[in-house]
């Protein structure tokens, strides 16, 4: 298959394995796997993770119509494998070593790669935590040891009936005796700094302190 040569694409020559090309509305594209490889040329590290994680997320079937993920890790580790030499590798290896089964949303995933690198403890990403008895929530990031829960805030939470189930929601985990860090877009500005104090506070009030 030649190049493409149309104003506004540029086009180039590649490896690839027969399911790596799929087919989409009559289209030849890449697959999602293949195509998060060939980010890798041109994305930092902590983005092809963000890719990554958008890729190994388990679907809600009542909102997706879709149960399984779109890859599994051993789908993108078989990538690598394939194309041991190729450019951006290493960093996308890198990329899959932080990657994690649970972010819902790109602006989660920054958000705990900034913690992480800021040196605070590594969260719970989006699991059932029974705060008392019946009352079952799931935060973005959970600390449980500490009781701190992290939730990330997108616009969709200035809905009113939204703004009606965060209110409950933290409720629910004041009265069971947890903190919860509500982060939005402005917290997540200049690397994330202000994101991360304030995780970094709530837990230094239940007694965690950096080694």
């Amino acid at each position: 298959m030649g190049r493409s040569r149309r104003r506004g694409v540029i086009g180039h020559k590649g490896q690839f394995f027969d399911d790596e090309i799929v087919v989409h509305e009559g289209l030849f594209i890449t697959s999602r796997a293949r195509t998060w490889l060939d980010c890798s040329r041109k994305m930092d590290i902590d983005e092809i993770t963000v890719v990554a994680d958008h890729l190994l997320r388990i679907p809600r079937p009542e909102f997706e119509g879709r149960s399984a993920p779109y890859c599994t890790m051993d789908d993108l580790e078989e990538m690598l494998d394939r194309h041991w030499g190729t450019p951006g590798i290493r960093k996308a290896r890198l990329a899959l070593e932080q990657a994690c089964v649970g972010a819902d949303s790109a602006p989660e995933t920054r958000l705990r790669l900034a913690l992480k690198w800021a040196g605070l403890p590594t969260a719970e990403v989006n699991v059932l935590t029974e705060l008392s008895p019946g009352v079952v929530r799931q935060p973005d990031l959970g600390y449980r040891e500490w009781r701190v829960a992290v939730e990330y805030e997108g616009e969709g939470h200035s809905d009113p009936e939204q703004i009606v189930r965060d209110i409950a929601r933290e409720e629910d985990f004041s009265r069971a005796g947890w903190i919860l860090v509500r982060i939005s877009k402005r917290h997540m500005s200049t690397g994330a700094t202000t994101a991360v104090a304030k995780v970094r506070r709530a837990l230094e009030q239940r007694g965690w302190s950096p080694k």
